[in-house]
């Protein structure tokens, strides 16, 4: 692919709580970065960040993981991250995100995957573990949604939208603590705005509002309801763990319990935060997912787990 960059290494110099090592694969010709943690052989934790973050939003949440005996992966979405980052907004879609990612757990193999997903994370992690579900044994959604387009925008999204397609100022970094009830530092302003050194880098993230599907006839939306039929069979463990400050996903744990069959039975949570729970209850977040594993075995690693 034409027009991809990469951002330099030494703007990720010293960032804090985020001294994982780099990890590197690739998809579709472009370099995708995770970060992998705890032991290599322990059933995997896929933690899919969303808009406009990158895997940095986990890291409080990667180590209480990696420290309970799980493997923790959580990659940078393409035009994200350390990953490479095509300059036109017109190579994003979201279905060249899904093939991205679904060559990402293909490429790595992974099995017996707990997905952990908020955001545009939900948006492609859902539809991942509905066109692969034998790859998946749990899902963990924290604000997030699997839209068709059949159920109306919230006002609070359609304003979001015109903002990332249309205005010349896109503080990254002032985005997610805007989205967050806590207030972050130098530091952590500088981490969030490192992988986008300038204006061309930004393409994925400016892209990502105008590929939800909010009509009927979006070229996403067949597929999505394709997937909520998956869904609404799913028998594996469902976990929703919404905080109580978001107006865009609001009302939509409500929604997935009734609807998934998963999520009977299972401890709900409402945390407290905005829409990136992570920054404002992340060690809630990551016990919380430890806790559900707990009462899950673990795999032997000769065959993928099967729905109880």
């Amino acid at each position: 692919m034409s027009n991809v960059v990469r951002t330099p290494e030494e703007r990720f110099n010293k960032l804090p709580n985020y001294s994982f090592s780099p990890n590197y694969t690739d998809v579709d010709n472009l370099r995708m970065h995770y970060v992998d943690e705890g032991p290599s052989t322990a059933d995997p934790i896929l933690m899919l960040h969303g808009e406009p973050s990158w895997s940095y939003l986990y890291r409080h949440m990667i180590p209480v993981c990696a420290a309970a005996g799980h493997r923790v992966i959580a990659p940078d979405l393409i035009g994200f991250g350390k990953s490479d980052k095509p300059t036109d907004i017109n190579a994003y879609s979201y279905q060249s995100h899904m093939d991205w990612i679904t060559e990402f757990i293909t490429s790595l193999d992974l099995q017996n995957i707990t997905l952990v997903c908020q955001d545009w994370g939900s948006l492609l992690g859902l539809r991942l573990a509905a066109e692969n579900s034998d790859r998946f044994k749990a899902i963990v959604v924290g604000n997030g949604m699997l839209p068709t387009g059949d159920q109306a925008a919230p006002s609070a999204f359609k304003i979001w939208k015109n903002f990332a397609l249309h205005s010349p100022w896109f503080p990254i970094a002032r985005i997610i603590e805007f989205g967050s009830f806590k207030s972050l530092s130098k530091d952590e302003k500088r981490a969030y705005d490192a992988p986008f050194p300038s204006a061309k880098f930004k393409a994925g993230a400016r892209a990502f509002p105008r590929l939800v599907p909010t009509t009927p006839t979006d070229p996403a939306s067949d597929a999505n309801r394709a997937a909520w039929k998956t869904l609404e069979t799913w028998e594996k463990p469902f976990l929703t763990t919404f905080s109580n400050g978001d107006p865009i996903t609001k009302g939509g744990d409500a929604y997935m319990q009734g609807k998934i069959p998963g999520a009977k039975g299972m401890k709900h949570l409402t945390l407290k935060g905005g829409h990136f729970l992570q920054e404002d209850s992340g060690a809630e977040l990551a016990q919380a997912i430890n806790s559900l594993l707990a009462s899950i075995p673990q795999s032997n690693h000769s065959e993928p787990l099967t729905p109880a």
